[in-house]
This record gives C-alpha cells, sequence and structure tokens, in this order.
C-alpha cells in the first residue's frame, strides 16, 4: 500500500504538471491509469474527481496569483460547467457514455491541428471568446462522463478562437475548481467514494505540482503555449481514437 501510495503520489504530480502548464490531461491521465487497473468508468472518475476538488483549487489560486485568470470568462465558463458536469456524472452512474467518445475525438483532433496552424503561420491579436457557456455545459458534461475532458475541451476551443493561451489556461483551470466539486458532490450522493489511498496520493502530488505549473504558463511565450497546447490536443485525440479502435467504438 505505501508502494502504491508513492507511485499515484508521482502520478498526481506528473498530471497537474502537464494540466496546469498546458490546461488539459490530468484527469484524462489518472482516470487511465485507475481503467487499466480495472475500475470500473464511474468509480474510476469519481475518484478522479474526488482528487481534483483540491488539486483544482491549487491550481486556480496559483493561476490567479500569477494572473492568468480573466474574470468575465471564468464566469462564463463556470455556471454552465457546473451544470453539464452534475448531469454527466448522473447519467455516467447508470450508462457509460461512450457513445460521443468517437465525436469529441474528431473534434479535439481538429481543433489540435487549428491552434498549431494558427501558431505557426503568424502572430496574432487576441480575441473574445464565443459561445463560452455553451462550451462550459458542454466541457463539464464530457469530464464527467470521460473522468477528464474539461481542459482539452475548452482549452483548445478557446485557444482556437483566439484567446491568448495563458489566459485560456489560467481562466479553464479556475473554473475547473468548480465544476469539479459540483461533478464530486453528485458521485457522492449517487455512488459514493471509494479508493481513499489512491486518491490521496493524487491530491499530494497535484497540491505539490500546482504553483509550479502555473508559473510554467506564466513564463512561457504565447506560441510556444499554443504550440504545447496544439500537440496535447492531438496526442490525446490520436490515443483516444486508436483505443475505440481496438474496442470497437459503438456506431
Amino acid at each position: 500500500m505505501g508502494s502504491d501510495f508513492l507511485l499515484f503520489v508521482l502520478i498526481g504530480f506528473a498530471a497537474q504538471i502537464i494540466d496546469g502548464a498546458i490546461g488539459m490531461a490530468y484527469g484524462l491521465i489518472s482516470a487511465t491509469v485507475l481503467l487499466s487497473l480495472g475500475t470500473s468508468p464511474a468509480t474510476a472518475s469519481a475518484s478522479v474527481h474526488a482528487a481534483e476538488v483540491f488539486t483544482t483549487a491549487a491550481s486556480a489560486a496559483s493561476h490567479w496569483r500569477f494572473g492568468n485568470v480573466d474574470k468575465r470568462l471564468f464566469w462564463n465558463l463556470a455556471p454552465a460547467g457546473m451544470v453539464g458536469g452534475a448531469l454527466g456524472a448522473y447519467v455516467l452512474t447508470s450508462a457509460p457514455g461512450t457513445a460521443i467518445r468517437p465525436i469529441v475525438s474528431v473534434y479535439l483532433g481538429v481543433m489540435g491541428a487549428v491552434i498549431l496552424w494558427k501558431a505557426l503561420r503568424r502572430p496574432r491579436e487576441a480575441k473574445e471568446a464565443r459561445r463560452t457557456p455553451l462550451l462550459g455545459l458542454f466541457g463539464g458534461f464530457l469530464d464527467a462522463v470521460g473522468g477528464g475532458g474539461w481542459g482539452p475541451l475548452v482549452t483548445s476551443t478557446l485557444v482556437g478562437q483566439g484567446t491568448r493561451a495563458r489566459v485560456a489556461i489560467g481562466s479553464t483551470n479556475a473554473a475547473e475548481f468548480l465544476v469539479t466539486v459540483t461533478i464530486s458532490a453528485t458521485f457522492v450522493m449517487t455512488i459514493g467514494l471509494e479508493l481513499w489511498p489512491i486518491i490521496l496520493g493524487l491530491v499530494l502530488g497535484g497540491v505539490l505540482a500546482a504553483p509550479f505549473a502555473a508559473y510554467v504558463t506564466r513564463k512561457l511565450p504565447d506560441r510556444r503555449l499554443m504550440i504545447l497546447v496544439g500537440v496535447g490536443i492531438m496526442l490525446l485525440s490520436t490515443r483516444e481514437v486508436l483505443r475505440g479502435f481496438r474496442a470497437g467504438w459503438p456506431t
């Protein structure tokens, strides 16, 4: 149990470094590890979101401290994300929700390519994000159903629309705290929580990594952040597509 705890501390640390710096992947990395150990999708998602209550709080505070959060964008994303997250968590307790994964994976791959194209093509002016409440609603639903996905969907869409990379990453991470609290509360009321040693390991590793990740986001130039986000999105999308083909996605 002690070695398992340390393993999940390291997983939580590595996942939060990636998530906090480029705005995605904590939930996806952690959930993937739990699923590979034979954990059910609902239990894996519940455990990851329980850990994320603490890691997203640390990440949100860190991004706020380093000036990466836009208040208006935060409040456009968070309430809708909370509604979507509660709906997704409720759905997952009775159904796996895999039917939407092919569409989302292709969408993420396209957004990753768009971000890379914009980053490599020419310097761009920052633009105001569009339809952010709808984005938050769908992002929260996907995050609960898939055990992760808020960051890849929301961050990639905001950056693809023209939002400055560090603002998109910081605001998405900050809003994720409220979304995660809502999802976790829904899981507690429906199926409860298990795997506490794993949850505590993920929490400790993630909280330790959060300030450093936010600092990296603050210091890296927008173009480099866009390239990292684009590459990260495309890799995650490719992984999901390949895994879906092996598992046999429903059509």
